[in-house]
């Protein structure tokens, strides 16, 4: 869906994208990951054709990027942008026509998805009336009204509470399974475990990763392991002092032992447990999986300070 070719934007003396090049895969949900100031919004408003870059370019569907393929595109940014004075219902019909709907399809479209969120007594109500998590709604259905090809979400789920944030996270799925395409950015990891089947971590305004979750969950994987036994006097020990593998963490329960290692000198799983089944009652064996969480701190964090890396 979206060709990123070697974008490069500088502002005053700031570089804030230096040579990025992306990849969004038709039909996928892309996560678009870093830390503040890494440079995503400034990513994200080229795509929108808000700015331009200074040099790259950017292909949308197989063609250059041009105005026209703004009414394909929906965005909901970070900062939301709706007219406080406004009646909800009036504005959602302005923002619908201006993205290229008729008025009839545009009050067909908005009412359906009112009654689809609850919201149907909201269209003659005020923005400035509504909670945050209320406004909130009223912005993703004006970002989805005209079933934008591709939807660009920064930070969608700020200001819901759990039960909401649920409900739009649904709908997002529901999106992306009737063929749009989800660039989803944010800081929530545990939700880019959730949605995203691709991921691009942008830090210090470079890409520094990028790919298909489960293939960059599977490169990080270091040979670790979680060994749960029944509980044996002395045998913590015995663990310690065998080279087959360092052991990281240990945990006692009042009948179990759980103990984290990392394999050593080119061990297996199955050396471990050839060694371990005649020594203790083996009740689970689990492989240590990083989070994305994990990834994200391992790439924007400086490893001489152990803290996150600062940005111009």
């Amino acid at each position: 869906m979206l060709d990123i070719r070697h974008i490069v934007k500088q502002y005053s003396h700031h570089r804030a994208l230096d040579d990025v090049s992306l990849h969004v895969p038709k039909g996928s949900i892309f996560g678009l990951l870093g830390p503040n100031g890494a440079g995503k919004t400034s990513l994200i408003r080229i795509i929108n054709q808000i700015t331009a870059p200074d040099s790259g370019e950017i292909y949308f569907d197989g063609e250059l990027l041009q105005p026209k393929h703004i009414e394909r595109i929906g965005y909901l940014p970070e900062e939301r942008g709706l007219y406080k004075k406004m009646k909800i219902g009036e504005q959602m019909l302005y923002l619908a026509q201006l993205k290229g709907l008729s008025k009839s399809d545009a009050v067909q479209r908005i009412r359906k998805w009112f009654e689809k969120l609850q919201i149907e007594s909201w269209w003659d109500k005020k923005v400035e009336d509504l909670s945050k998590g209320m406004q909130q709604k009223v912005q993703f259905v004006a970002t989805v009204v005209h079933e934008p090809d591709l939807i660009i979400l920064d930070e969608p789920f700020s200001g819901f509470d759990p039960v909401n944030a649920q409900v739009i996270q649904e709908e997002i799925l529901e999106l992306n399974k009737k063929g749009a395409t989800i660039i989803y950015s944010t800081h929530r990891m545990e939700s880019v475990e959730e949605l995203c089947d691709y991921i691009a971590l942008i830090n210090k305004s470079k890409k520094v990763l990028d790919g298909p979750v489960r293939e960059i969950k599977r490169s990080y994987q270091n040979q670790q392991y979680i060994i749960e036994f029944k509980k044996q006097e002395g045998i913590i020990p015995r663990f310690i002092e065998t080279p087959l593998f360092e052991v990281i963490e240990e945990k006692k329960a009042i009948d179990n032992y759980e103990v984290t290692i990392r394999l050593q000198n080119d061990n297996s799983l199955n050396d471990i447990l050839l060694y371990l089944i005649p020594q203790v009652e083996i009740h689970q064996v689990r492989e240590v999986i990083p989070s994305m969480h994990d990834i994200f701190i391992a790439n924007v964090t400086d490893p001489s300070t152990n803290k996150p890396t600062r940005h111009a």
